[in-house]
């Protein structure tokens, strides 16, 4: 399975779109048009630690999508690589598209020498995790999210 791995571009909004929305779907959500927006900002701003890219199969077609970020780790006084997003086409699971943008995000991480890639996935997320354990085994944390209104 040949796959090209490819940052996104200006011409590419309408295809990301479907890919960020068809990824929100399947965590029952959705993005507000304001998330877009500002998304695809830090996609293009030169300051943003803030990449996306697509997966594309070998007749060209865009398959998936990758968003990844910097974050600070305080204990350790470095950056990892927070994967924040990965989403490839339902019709085509399984067919090594997730692990190949895995490995492109690993390796933006090996070659800026960050020695470190996390991602969170959802309990239910089964498949997804099948392929996530190949790489490494859950860890113990547990996640809260607090919203914090006005």
């Amino acid at each position: 399975m040949p796959v090209t791995i490819r940052p996104v571009t200006a011409a590419d909004r309408p295809v990301w779109e479907e890919m960020f929305d068809a990824y929100a779907a399947f965590y029952k959500t959705s993005v507000s048009a304001e998330g877009k927006a500002a998304t695809w900002g830090w996609i293009h701003d030169p300051d943003e630690d803030f990449w996306s890219d697509l997966a594309l199969d070998d007749a060209g077609r865009v398959v998936g999508m990758v968003q990844y970020q910097l974050m600070h780790r305080s204990l350790s006084g470095q950056k990892v690589v927070y994967l924040s997003d990965l989403y490839v086409r339902p019709d085509i699971r399984g067919g090594g598209f997730g692990r190949a943008m895995i490995n492109h995000v690993i390796g933006f991480a090996k070659a800026r020498k960050i020695s470190n890639v996390r991602w969170l996935t959802q309990e239910f997320n089964y498949a997804g995790r099948q392929l996530y354990d190949s790489f490494r085994p859950k860890s113990d944390f547990i996640l809260y999210s607090v919203p914090v209104e006005g």
